[in-house]
């Protein structure tokens, strides 16, 4: 004996009908708009040419700002106080711009006042890339 089984009633009415005119509508959408796009890029413009560009084929160097236990900032073996920073990170920032980056290392033990004030600096001298890290040991080595 075969056993009838009753597929239901909703799948049979199902209409597509709108659903593929949905995808018409997309599909002539999307040509219409790669037509416009294809059409900008193809624009006859003589572009300027740069004669003194040079692609960037280093990383430029990091530089480090270690501030020990005493919040004294040591940048290339040499201490400094927030001016001498200052004035370090600005000669960094206008022999490089746009493109210098510090690390910020600082002992556990310090006061973090410094930190944020080391940060000031980076951002005073119009230097977006800097890192804060806290370490400890000793500021002079490492850098």
């Amino acid at each position: 004996m075969a056993v009838k089984i009753d597929t239901g009633k909703a799948l049979g009415s199902l209409n597509l009908t709108p659903l593929i005119d949905v995808v018409f509508l997309l599909l002539i959408f999307f040509l219409v708009a790669t037509k416009f796009a294809e059409e900008e890029r193809e624009l006859d413009i003589p572009l300027p040419e740069a004669s003194e560009a040079r692609p960037l084929i280093t990383q430029p160097p990091e530089l480090f700002v270690n501030i020990n236990a005493a919040g004294e900032f040591i940048v290339s073996g040499e201490k400094l106080d927030l001016a001498g920073l200052q004035e370090v990170l600005f000669r960094a920032s206008n022999a490089n711009p746009g493109r210098v980056s510090v690390i910020i290392r600082a002992d556990r033990r310090c006061a973090w006042e410094v930190v944020v004030a080391a940060i000031n600096a980076c951002l005073r001298a119009n230097i977006r890339d800097y890192r804060a890290t806290a370490w400890e040991g000793e500021a002079g080595s490492g850098s």
